[in-house]
């Protein structure tokens, strides 16, 4: 057992889902906050934010997506999951801390990636009991929605990626995302695309988010090179039925430089504003 945490596991459809328990605040908690990781991003790399976050009074749970960190299956050719199945996964989880959470507010914490499939999660599976949603550098990749030239070189960048993993069966990590299964570069590389989430399962994907009422938080960060502000204005636009609160979290509050993954070692002040949020949101 590592001392900083307890690792646990959740099985679901094949797949075995790593799972980070952080110890209880010394004070206890009423909210506990499950962090959902950027693609290829160990759990582990959080540890400085759910240090942060027990600090500010909340209980912590980090799950690895599906084929990263310490989750399985290791992403190879065979796979074949996408999208659908990392939001599916975010509701096993949900299920396997139904007791930690009983009695106190549940709060998606998704970066990159992982707060995609929180959001997806919320839209493709009623009767959810997830009480608020953080997305931090989070942000639909449309090539259109980056600032000044860079959205040209976005587009072939994005789809490049996705015809190597359609030619490999599976994307290898050169350079970005490390090793994925190709569902989630297609899916991912289809939204980089047209802007808009895919079909997934036989669902109007971006329609079932226009449809979520959970509250959210929205923030964006300084100098994010993969999900610039402008990315999470763009997804923000889709929640036209949620409360959302949108900000950017800047270098000036955090007392250091930033950017899409080093962010996660200087947020105790954006942990405070997690705690916030989580704070004001109604209960049950």
């Amino acid at each position: 057992m590592n001392a900083e945490y307890q690792q646990e596991f959740v099985d679901v459809d094949g797949a075995r889902l790593g799972l980070q328990v952080y110890p209880e605040p010394d004070d206890g908690a009423d909210t506990l906050v499950l962090i959902s990781p950027a693609m290829g991003v160990p759990a582990r790399y959080y540890r400085p934010f759910a240090t942060a976050l027990r600090a500010a009074g909340t209980a912590v749970a980090i799950a690895d997506l599906r084929g990263t960190g310490t989750s399985t299956p290791p992403p190879s050719r065979a796979c074949r999951y996408g999208y659908a199945d990392l939001a599916t996964d975010v509701g096993a989880v949900l299920a396997a801390l139904k007791e930690r959470r009983d009695g106190r507010r549940t709060v998606l914490l998704g970066h990159s990636l992982g707060g995609q499939a929180a959001l997806l999660h919320l839209a493709l599976h009623e009767g959810h009991d997830v009480d608020g949603l953080a997305l931090v550098a989070v942000g639909v990749p449309w090539w259109r929605s980056y600032p000044g030239p860079r959205g040209y070189g976005v587009l072939p960048y994005t789809q490049g990626i996705a015809a190597t993993a359609r030619l490999l069966g599976v994307w290898p990590g050169w350079g970005f995302g490390g090793r994925q299964a190709r569902g989630v570069i297609r899916d991912w590389a289809y939204t980089a695309r047209t802007g808009r989430f895919p079909r997934l399962d036989g669902v109007d994907a971006e329609a079932a988010v226009r449809e979520i009422r959970t509250p959210v938080l929205a923030v964006s960060v300084d100098d994010d090179q993969y999900t610039p502000h402008e990315t999470l204005d763009h997804l923000c636009a889709k929640l036209v039925a949620a409360p959302v609160v949108r900000e950017r979290y800047t270098a000036a509050q955090a007392g250091a430089r930033m950017d899409h993954f080093t962010w996660v070692r200087a947020a105790a002040p954006l942990a405070d504003r997690v705690a916030r949020f989580a704070a004001d949101l109604p209960q049950g």
